[in-house]
């Protein structure tokens, strides 16, 4: 799914990373289209990472930054958080993660660290923060492309598409951490067979064509989105209740990383 010349300058860069900064990358993985099934022949590598740093660089009053981006270079696009981050994002619950975990193309992964952040994310699946998230996100990529045009970019149809899938996904999957990819998620959607058709002929254009232009708006994917964000938009009966001893977890799981992370970095360094 990439190409070997982009995996390693991937692999270069993830190297120059734990260098530069004293780092450790527990998990990288790709984020963008190419992970959602929907890449263009000139579609970015969004390269998303977890690091951790040595246990001292924790140890101070002043807490240092807990991001680390890359300049875009080309079609590259490189950055990650911070472990301390990540989880405290994870036990919100934030999405996001969940997302990273589920990526199709995975750049570089610790099984050990995985395997214990999957346990803990499985406790943090919720109906309700998962379609607040999906909603959101796709009511900011409708009404900064297509709301009020006439003419839209064709390909920007995607970036709201997307989160309208999860949200139907959701509603028959809830207790189920959404796919990343838009193959993996249409099975689960029970689409129209007249939205299903129209989204394989977008997909099929998108893989082979570098730019799909501008073009009037398209009905029928306007009424499968909107109808989908009004659904989320309507009442919950569920109450969400955040489950209990998550930090407990999210502690065991950092304080467990900072060992066996301690000694990948001092043998590194």
């Amino acid at each position: 799914m990439i190409d070997p010349t982009i995996q390693k300058e991937v692999q270069r860069q993830l190297d120059q990373v734990e260098q530069d900064y004293g780092v450790r990358i527990l998990l990288a993985v790709e984020s963008g289209s190419r992970a959602w099934g929907f890449p263009s022949p000139d579609s970015d590598y969004d390269v998303r990472f977890l690091y951790v740093h040595r246990s001292e660089w924790y140890l101070t009053i002043e807490p240092g930054r807990d991001v680390i981006e890359l300049p875009i270079v080309d079609d590259l696009d490189i950055n990650g958080w911070d472990l301390k981050k990540a989880l405290q994002l994870l036990i919100k619950p934030n999405p996001v993660l969940h997302e990273w975990l589920e990526s199709p193309i995975i750049y570089r992964s610790d099984q050990a660290f995985v395997s214990q952040v999957r346990k803990l994310a499985d406790c943090t699946l919720h109906h309700t923060p998962a379609r607040y998230h999906y909603l959101k996100l796709g009511e900011k990529q409708w009404n900064r492309f297509i709301a009020d045009k006439d003419e839209v970019s064709i390909k920007k149809y995607f970036y709201a598409l997307r989160p309208a899938l999860a949200l139907r996904w959701l509603r028959g999957n809830p207790d189920l951490r959404v796919p990343m990819s838009v193959p993996e998620l249409r099975p689960g959607c029970d689409l129209p067979n007249e939205v299903s058709d129209f989204l394989d002929e977008l997909l099929e254009r998108k893989r082979v064509t570098r730019e799909l232009g501008k073009g009037p708006r398209i009905p029928l994917l306007d009424d499968f989105i909107t109808g989908e964000f009004d659904l989320a938009r309507g009442p919950d009966h569920e109450i969400f209740v955040p489950p209990q001893n998550l930090t407990d977890g999210a502690n065991k799981i950092f304080r467990s990383v900072l060992g066996f992370g301690n000694e990948a970095l001092d043998r590194s360094g």
